[in-house]
């Protein structure tokens, strides 16, 4: 079976940088798969495609050692196991609020005697292998969202879920929850959470991830010991390269 090259970067003892996909388009997925990114997810909450177009984004982003991943727009197992059967190498969950709802998270991404997963991986034993079906429990990744104040009181409950790889953090949703102001501005609220999540990550021998607003965030996060950095969304990326060039040819 293929390698997961977000697994193989973690047993390295590397965090891994991780682009984000809003864009329903296989040639921008294309694009950012071959800058080097480690992982690149498909947004399919806040981004703009659906499953046909994930799909299409997949292919593209397999023409590279890009691991393939995508985040659902819900707990919803059926979403899942398509998602997985289509070749994505790990779910991102979220909104996991409970041990309860973590358990059915984990339970959709994993075979039996594991999870109740459906066995019918069609696109992903040609991305994979034939032996997909016997390595993927060990293969795909798992990411529950903590991102509400009620997820970060029940974190060490979800964290001690058998099979769960990893927590990442929603850092817009989670400053929402606890203070009730949008956007990524720092706050010290959220910034004490950010270390208890990581503490409890640790402690549960789980990986910790969190989407940055920009390269500086991320190179301070990577410094705290987050393992899993988005840094930005490609439609952040391309919004912010356009405007400096619009700003830069008008001053010139």
């Amino acid at each position: 079976m293929r390698k997961n090259r977000v697994r193989e970067i973690w047993a390295a003892g590397r965090p891994a940088l991780n682009g984000w996909l809003h864009i329903p388009s296989a040639w921008s997925a294309e694009v950012m798969a071959n800058q080097d990114w480690d992982s690149l997810v498909i947004d399919m909450q806040h981004g703009m495609m659906g499953m046909e177009t994930a799909i299409i984004m997949l292919q593209a982003i397999s023409t590279t050692d890009t691991a393939p991943l995508a985040r659902v727009n819900w707990n919803t197992p059926g979403d899942i196991m398509r998602l997985l059967d289509a070749g994505a190498y790990g779910i991102i969950c979220p909104m996991i609020e409970t041990r309860q709802q973590c358990e059915a998270f984990v339970g959709a991404c994993r075979f039996p005697p594991l999870g109740y997963r459906s066995l019918g991986p069609t696109r992903a034993r040609v991305y994979a292998g034939a032996d997909y079906a016997e390595h993927a429990n060990d293969t795909v990744l798992t990411f529950a969202m903590i991102e509400t104040q009620l997820g970060f009181d029940n974190r060490d409950e979800i964290m001690a879920v058998a099979g769960l790889d990893a927590v990442f953090v929603g850092i817009g949703d989670l400053r929402l929850s606890m203070t009730g102001q949008a956007g990524f501005d720092r706050d010290t609220v959220v910034d004490a959470a950010l270390d208890d999540i990581l503490a409890s990550a640790r402690q549960h021998s789980l990986k910790a991830g969190i989407f940055c607003a920009n390269t500086d965030h991320a190179i301070e996060m990577i410094g705290r010991g987050y393992d899993f950095i988005t840094v930005m969304t490609e439609t952040a990326i391309l919004s912010s390269a356009a405007g400096q060039i619009i700003s830069t040819v008008r001053a010139g």
